[in-house]
């Protein structure tokens, strides 16, 4: 996972998922700033309209405009963009189609609210659109959209996209190849087969975000399964909020073998001055008890996750809360296992 250089064949477009409380938006942000270390420029893109994050820095809610939001090492810098499907669709009919003006006659009527609710995968071809165009832009460009291959550089290194949870993940992603096989010639065709191209080149890669629980285990390695069933590119697979034992291997054996000492617990709280030594010790023993299990089952999901041939990465838990110096801290967690 990495960002070698702005023209480099690195992955430049990095797309996370992950079950509704993964983390996945905390995450995708200290990814774009870990990748913006070195004096890079990233787009962090938000497409599900809730604002995390422009919370998560501490800013006011984002609008429809790319602006920058952080600063990163080294000069670097990373950009943000709340994309939202009424904003898109105009910047596309203007871009294809040179039709802003009408494009705003029908947002007055609700033309477009009817259009994408009736037909939901509209919004997502339209976020997708703006998400892969923001990574084929060079500097210079006129227009949006323009072709990329005369040498000009970049505008950003990668692009980041806080994308929608693992069990849409791959319909999101996969809806403009259902749009170019409906329609089959034109600017929409040339649109959806320009966009699936960018999704499915070694450019692109899809990172999940897990915690070490059951659910989110199986939905990350069922969402696993169907991107890599669509022909698309899985990239890392990023364990959030682990805990570290409080206690060593050979004491959690103990327990869960039940030769665990009580007695020796007991003793212990006595010498310590505390009152109702035994209930006390009941106490943390029960606590002791409920700890190894816990332990003992994400070693199990531990084992079903070493089984996926994919790089793993691990975030602590952060009890104090997510901000701005906290991404921080977790970007440089990310850097230090090779981002």
């Amino acid at each position: 996972m990495s960002a070698r250089d702005r023209d480099g064949d690195a992955v430049r477009l990095h797309v996370v998922t992950g079950k509704g409380g993964t983390g996945k938006t905390t995450v995708a942000a200290s990814l774009a700033l870990a990748l913006a270390a070195g004096g890079r420029t990233v787009l962090l893109v938000e497409v599900e309209g809730r604002q995390g994050i422009a919370r998560l820095f501490g800013t006011r809610p984002l609008p429809y405009e790319e602006r920058a939001i952080a600063a990163a090492p080294e000069g670097g810098r990373v950009c943000a963009l709340a994309v939202d499907a009424e904003s898109a669709l105009l910047e596309y009919l203007e871009m294809f189609y040179g039709m802003r003006r009408a494009g705003q006659v029908l947002t007055r009527f609700g033309a477009v609210d009817f259009a994408t609710t009736i037909a939901p995968g509209m919004r997502d071809v339209l976020l997708t659109g703006k998400a892969t165009e923001a990574v084929r832009r060079r500097e210079g460009d006129r227009r949006r959209g323009g072709r990329d291959a005369d040498g000009r550089r970049h505008v950003y290194d990668a692009v980041v996209v806080d994308a929608p949870p693992t069990g849409r993940i791959a319909q999101f992603l996969n809806v403009n190849a259902e749009v170019a096989g409906l329609a089959r010639v034109g600017p929409v065709r040339n649109h959806a087969d320009k966009v699936m191209a960018t999704l499915r080149s070694a450019r692109t890669a899809v990172h999940f975000v897990t915690v070490l629980e059951e659910m989110p285990a199986q939905e990350t390695l069922d969402g696993i399964g169907e991107i890599r069933a669509a022909g698309l590119n899985v990239g890392s697979l990023i364990v959030n909020m682990v805990r570290p034992p409080f206690f060593a291997e050979p004491v959690l054996r103990e327990v869960a073998e039940g030769s665990f000492d009580t007695g020796a617990l007991v003793r212990g709280v006595k010498a310590a001055g505390l009152e109702d030594a035994e209930e006390t010790a009941r106490a943390l023993a029960q606590e002791v008890a409920e700890h190894a299990q816990r332990v003992a089952g994400e070693s199990g999901i531990r084992a079903r996750l070493d089984g996926l041939d994919l790089t793993r990465l691990e975030l602590p838990l952060l009890s104090r809360g997510v901000g701005p110096e906290e991404l921080d801290e977790l970007a440089e967690r990310l850097r230090e296992q090779g981002v």
